[in-house]
């Protein structure tokens, strides 16, 4: 009897990685919903990637300072500016690339695309003479052939739409109906938010590359997350005030732009935090970033039900290719840590899909955990 009890307390024990790792994958799901809610609301794109920020600030600074306020090394210039690059590339730029290209295609799309992020990763670290090609190893080769699917994925996902595909009989429509975009527009729209999608990724991996320095300049988590956080704080209110006059943007009620920001900024960049940096310390990245094709998949089926968003054949093609690039270069990268016996190093690498550009400030957190 003993013995049976100890072996489903084991089995119990071993379902709770995964169970985290739903768990941050539907609030990350839960990011783009609201994201698409609040814009067809009428919110300013930038005013809501500024009150995000300033959310995910009031509740990330708190933990930094009392957390981490025995540990905190000297805070100098040399922080402050990578502090700055990783708000701009990882926060304030990515972010209103990302939140763009949703608003002109879909919330399926633009989380479709944020799966191409650890091949561009992949690519700019090549360039930067950061990584290199290996092309004579099967683990290299996957790496580039992950990439070159990824592309293609991406390109059949942007110019083939194909028939729709009715996932649900009926359907509970939050958004209000627009009339009058013509298919010319559409195409347009589609072509431009491709663009803004990949630019987004290519910011989010550059971000990565700088955190992998800021990480190894000042390893506190909270207190860097946080840093972060403020710096790009400041660049989306002063982006947002320039570009959008209109003060009546920035007054907030109780109504679903406060529950957008709030839900992104505390939910999403702050409570999910410690879910994701538990699950990784207790199994890896290269397990968390397994469950990352799940936010796509939840985020179809909620756009479908909820936002009357039609799913093409050419959307599930392009995506379906999309995550087979991505395993191929996770793969890739996991045989070739395993070969080195240097499987902690990755996570400056594959965390990147662990999180998309949604949730920006929770990958930082397991780039410090390691150091």
């Amino acid at each position: 009897m003993w013995g049976e009890h100890e072996g489903m307390c084991g089995v119990v024990e071993g379902m709770k990685p995964a169970s985290g790792m739903v768990v941050v994958q539907v609030v990350f799901a839960g990011v783009n919903v609201f994201y698409k809610l609040a814009i067809n609301d009428g919110m300013d794109l930038r005013v809501l990637v500024a009150f995000r920020y300033l959310f995910a600030t009031a509740f990330l600074a708190p933990l930094a300072f009392f957390f981490e306020r025995k540990s905190r090394p000297k805070l100098t210039w040399r922080v402050l500016v990578l502090s700055f690059l990783c708000g701009l590339f990882g926060g304030t730029l990515a972010q209103n690339l990302y939140i763009t290209s949703l608003k002109l295609t879909s919330a399926t799309f633009a989380s479709a695309m944020t799966n191409l992020i650890p091949a561009i990763t992949f690519t700019l670290a090549v360039l930067f003479r950061l990584e290199s090609l290996a092309l004579r190893t099967l683990s290299g080769q996957a790496k580039v052939l992950g990439t070159l699917v990824g592309v293609g994925g991406a390109m059949l996902l942007t110019f083939y739409k194909g028939v729709a595909i009715n996932l649900w009989s009926t359907h509970l429509n939050l958004v209000k109906s627009h009339h009058g975009g013509a298919s010319n527009q559409e195409a347009g729209n589609r072509g431009m938010g491709s663009l803004l999608a990949v630019a987004s990724c290519f910011s989010y991996a550059l971000w990565l590359i700088i955190q992998a320095k800021m990480s190894k300049e000042y390893p506190c988590h909270y207190s860097s997350t946080a840093l972060m956080c403020i710096m790009a704080t400041i660049q989306a209110v002063v982006f947002a005030i320039v570009v959008e006059r209109d003060w009546a943007q920035w007054r907030m009620g109780f109504d679903i732009r406060l529950l957008s920001a709030a839900y992104s900024g505390i939910v999403a960049s702050g409570l999910i935090l410690t879910v994701l940096a538990w699950c990784i310390k207790r199994k890896g990245p290269l397990y968390a970033s397994i469950f990352n094709p799940l936010m796509l998949v939840i985020v179809a089926l909620l756009s479908s039900l909820l936002l009357n968003e039609k799913l093409h054949l050419g959307s599930v093609l392009g995506a379906v290719l999309i995550v087979v690039g991505l395993y191929m270069v996770l793969w890739g990268k996991g045989r070739e840590a395993a070969k080195v016996g240097e499987l902690p190093q990755e996570e400056a690498t594959v965390q990147v899909v662990i999180d998309s550009p949604n949730i920006n400030a929770v990958a930082q957190h397991q780039q410090d955990e390691k150091v």
